[in-house]
C-alpha cells in the first residue's frame, strides 16, 4: 500500500518545507506554524474528499490506460495549480472587477482584502457546486437498472421514480427556486448553470457509450477526453468547499495552494489505489456510500449559501457514509462467505 502513496510523500516533504520557507519570508519566526497550517489544510482536504477518490475510481475503471494516465498527471496539475491557486484568483477578479495580476499581487499581499472578495463571491460558486453534486447524487439514484441497494428502504422506491422523465431536474429546480428566497445574492443563475453543465456532459458522456461500436478508435479518444472533463469537473465541485472552508484557517494564499495541493495529491494516490486493488468490486455498497455522501455534500453547499456550515461538519458527514458503507459491505462479504461454507 506504501507505494501507492509514495509521491503524496514526497509532495508533502517538500509542500512542508516549502512552506517553512515560506513563513520565514513573511514573517521570521513564523514557519513551523506555517508548516503546522499546512499540514492541517492537507487533512482537511482529504476528508472533504474521499468520497471524490471513490466517484474518480468508479470512472477511471472504464477508462483506457492513456486517459488514465492524463488523469493521473494532467489532472493533478489541473486540480492543485489550477483549482487551488487559478480557480480563487479568477472568481476574485470577476467579482472585484480587476486583472488577474493585481489580484495575484493582493493575495500576497493585502490578504484580508482578498479573503472578503472570495468571501463575497461565496454564494453564487455554492450554488454552481452544489447544483452540480446534486443532480449527479440523483442521477445515481434515480435508476430502474441500479441493482445494489445499501438502505433498501430509501433507495429501491427512488431506483423505481426514474419513470417520471427529468425528476432529477425537476427536483433540483424546484430546490433552487426554494433557496433564492433565503439567500442574501441571486443564486438562480449559478444554480442553473450547475445543472446544466451536468446535464451537458452528461449527455455527451451517454452519446458517446451509443457510438462506440460504431467507431471504436474515435470514440476511444474523444470518450477518455469526455470522461476527463467529467472528472475534473466532479473534482472541482468537491474542491469549492475546501477553498472556501481553507480562508477559515488561513488567509495565506501561498500555505492555502500547498495545503490543499498535499491534500489533493493523496486523494489522486487514493484512487489508483481503489482502482488497481479493485476495492469497488470487493465492498460492495462503497460506491452507494460515497454517492450518499456526495448527495450530502450537495446540500451543505446550497444551504451553506444562506447558513454557515462549519468545515467539520462537511467533512465528518461524508465520512460517516463512506465508513459505514464500508462497515456494510464487510458485514455482507462475511455473511456470503458464511452461505457458501
Amino acid at each position: 500500500m506504501a507505494n501507492y502513496f509514495k509521491g503524496s510523500y514526497i509532495i508533502t516533504v517538500i509542500g512542508l518545507v516549502c512552506a517553512w520557507f515560506w513563513g520565514e519570508h513573511v514573517l521570521p519566526g513564523s514557519g513551523r506554524m506555517c508548516v503546522f497550517i499546512a499540514f492541517v489544510l492537507g487533512v482537511l482536504e482529504v476528508s472533504l474528499s474521499f468520497e471524490n477518490a471513490v466517484i474518480n475510481a468508479t470512472k477511471l475503471e472504464h477508462m483506457t490506460e492513456i486517459w488514465r494516465k492524463r488523469f493521473l498527471t494532467w489532472g493533478i496539475a489541473i486540480a492543485v495549480f489550477g483549482m487551488r491557486f487559478v480557480f480563487p484568483l479568477a472568481i476574485v477578479a470577476i467579482f472585484a472587477g480587476v486583472n488577474m495580476v493585481d489580484v495575484g499581487k493582493m493575495a500576497l499581499t493585502d490578504v484580508d482584502r482578498y479573503a472578503h472578495y472570495l468571501g463575497q463571491a461565496h454564494v453564487p460558486i455554492a450554488a454552481f457546486g452544489g447544483m452540480f453534486l446534486l443532480m449527479l447524487f440523483l442521477s445515481y439514484f434515480f435508476d430502474c437498472e441500479k441493482d445494489v441497494h445499501w438502505i433498501r428502504p430509501v433507495e429501491v422506491p427512488m431506483s423505481h421514480l426514474d419513470c417520471i422523465r427529468g425528476i432529477e431536474v425537476i427536483i433540483s429546480l424546484l430546490l433552487l427556486i426554494l433557496v433564492q428566497k433565503y439567500a442574501p445574492a441571486p443564486i438562480l443563475v449559478s444554480g442553473m448553470a450547475g445543472i446544466i453543465t451536468y446535464l451537458v456532459i452528461d449527455g455527451l458522456s451517454n452519446w458517446l457509450e451509443k457510438i462506440e461500436d460504431k467507431a471504436v478508435c474515435d470514440t476511444v479518444k474523444t470518450g477518455g477526453c469526455i470522461s476527463f472533463l467529467y472528472l475534473e469537473l466532479i473534482d472541482a465541485s468537491f474542491s469549492l468547499d475546501g477553498v472556501l472552508g481553507a480562508f477559515a484557517i488561513s488567509k495565506d494564499i501561498v500555505i492555502i495552494a500547498i495545503g490543499l495541493a498535499i491534500g489533493a495529491m493523496f486523494v489522486r494516490s487514493l484512487t489508483v489505489m481503489l482502482v488497481e486493488k479493485r476495492t469497488l468490486k470487493r465492498f460492495r455498497y462503497l460506491k452507494t456510500g460515497a454517492h450518499w455522501a456526495i448527495g450530502m455534500l450537495a446540500l451543505m453547499l446550497i444551504v451553506s449559501t444562506f447558513y454557515h456550515v462549519p468545515e467539520v461538519v462537511t467533512g465528518l458527514s461524508g465520512l460517516v457514509f463512506i465508513g459505514a458503507s464500508l462497515v456494510s459491505s464487510v458485514r455482507y462479504n462475511k455473511k456470503q462467505s458464511n452461505l457458501l461454507a
